[in-house]
């Protein structure tokens, strides 16, 4: 039975539609989706969304692909996305996302999903999709993005200068202030207008400085 499953569907995540589709030649479906369950030949994730058990993945399950489909609109940002892009070295627990619904958190047997609401302007720009393979992918804030949105979810640090922006990215969030110069701050500036932020403005003008630094010392090289 699970290797006709298996057929009909490819992907590791799938939802309830896609599992009635594979089951339709059963004379009753929804009975046969409750015995798969129980034998863990698939595990529901949340109400309409599955993946394959432990035996039976012809890959690993997407958590990140998973974080796009538990809850939206959103896209996995804050946190997760600062330690995928290498800028804070603590491993995270679970994904964290961002959405324009109201802020939720789920927990699940293949993990912990956290989504924190932002403003739509602010959700409307700076994420990239990434291809996984087999037809999969997911939405992921850009660097500058994942960075942003997790000043404004410290809403409480009343930053006024570069200076103090600077400590607080060392020392409160362990932001690798190297990488900042990667960032783009006219990204940073176009996020900020849509946050409305002056906190975020000014990380772009640090990043800005930290950029002609560089370029100035390439030059005396």
């Amino acid at each position: 039975m699970i290797e006709t499953i298996r057929k009909k569907i490819s992907q590791e995540e799938f939802d309830y539609q896609t599992l009635l589709v594979a089951l339709k030649d059963y004379a009753h479906p929804r009975d046969k989706i409750s015995d798969l369950l129980n034998k863990g030949i698939i595990i529901r994730v949340k109400k309409g969304l599955y993946v394959f058990g432990d035996g039976d993945r012809h890959m690993p399950y997407s958590t990140e692909v998973l974080a796009n489909l538990i809850y939206g609109p959103s896209y996995i940002s804050l946190d997760y996305a600062l330690q995928h892009y290498g800028l804070i070295p603590e491993r995270v627990e679970g994904v964290t996302s961002v959405t324009t619904g109201r802020s939720r958190k789920f927990s699940t047997p293949v993990g912990l999903f956290t989504y924190r609401m932002i403003p739509l302007h602010a959700f409307q720009i700076g994420m990239d999709r990434i291809e996984i393979g087999d037809g999969r992918a997911f939405l992921i804030a850009t660097p500058e993005k994942a960075l942003a949105d997790k000043i404004y979810e410290d809403r409480g640090t009343g930053l006024q200068t570069q200076k103090e922006l600077g400590d607080y990215l060392e020392r409160n969030l362990r932001v690798d202030l190297a990488a900042l110069r990667d960032m783009n701050p006219d990204n940073l500036e176009a996020i900020a207008g849509r946050y409305r932020s002056q906190k975020i403005r000014a990380l772009g003008r640090l990043v800005r400085r930290m950029r002609r630094g560089l370029g100035e010392k390439k030059s005396h090289a």
